[in-house]
């Protein structure tokens, strides 16, 4: 086999990178027009420098005609969301391409079931169909799905490997394996941080419309009612407010104004 035009075997793995990035951002970009919360907080793309194709094919025993169907992740995308929960949502909405623009073949959860050199991640393995100036391809492409702490220990990890030429001393690797737990242990305790955020929202929002309903309830009252009778029902309504009473308490105090409200107004009718 004669050498290789790079040029042109990388062309198709530049497009999809781009085109993958695009979508993902443009999906991002979706989640916040419509205010929820997007799963994705940042995509990036890269194809492999030569060197490292060569470097791996090596290490992988891989000929260089092989090279587009062994070496997975010569184009590569990484997402990075902020919670781990939000991994298996974008896990789930490629899933959701699957057989439309892209074509899942391998699955890899590296974040339930951690490396022994302690790196986490979700990896998946696309064949992506590209059309370039040549003509339509298949390319593979390797997308990893990983935390903000993830990916910070990931590039660390990355760049000491590469200094130590891929002989770490074992004291380093111990202590790696322990940042990657204690990276981990952060991105579980965000996300218990996170739901209990949430549920505090929720109870909030859920009093503010037990308070709004028994406002609406003494101003029929108000209408309807003698002017002393409102004026108690009120006050014992603003004296329950004060002591930061639960749901609950208002829910039992807006029935019974809510009873009274009703049987003063079918007497005036």
């Amino acid at each position: 086999m004669g050498e290789i035009n790079w040029e042109e075997m990388l062309l198709p793995y530049e497009q999809a990178v781009h085109e993958l990035t695009v979508k993902l951002d443009c999906l991002r970009d979706g989640f916040e027009t419509l205010g929820l919360s997007s799963p994705i907080e940042s995509v990036e793309g890269r194809v492999k420098r030569v060197s490292s194709i060569l470097e791996k094919a090596k290490r992988k025993d891989v000929a260089l005609h092989e090279i587009k169907e062994k070496i997975e992740d010569i184009a590569g995308i990484r997402i990075i969301c902020r919670f781990v929960e939000d991994i298996t949502h974008v896990v789930r909405l490629l899933e959701e391409r699957d057989g439309l623009d892209m074509e899942i073949l391998k699955e890899r959860d590296y974040v339930s079931n951690m490396k022994m050199s302690g790196y986490r991640s979700y990896h998946l393995i696309i064949r992506y169909p590209v059309v370039t100036a040549l003509g339509k391809t298949f390319v593979l492409c390797e997308i990893q799905i990983r935390t903000m702490a993830m990916n910070f220990w990931a590039v660390i990890e990355h760049s000491l490997r590469y200094k130590y030429n891929g002989q770490m001393p074992d004291a380093i690797k111990r202590r790696l394996v322990r940042s990657a737990d204690a990276a981990f242990l952060l991105d579980r305790e965000i996300s218990e941080i996170r739901r209990d955020i949430i549920n505090a929202e929720r109870e909030v929002g859920s009093k503010a419309n037990a308070v709004n309903e028994l406002v609406q309830n003494i101003q029929l009252l108000y209408r309807v009612a003698p002017l002393d009778d409102a004026e108690r029902w009120n006050e014992e309504f603003m004296a329950l407010y004060d002591s930061q009473v639960d749901e609950g308490q208002l829910a039992e105090l807006n029935r019974k104004v809510r009873v009274v409200a009703e049987s003063y107004r079918a007497k005036s009718e």
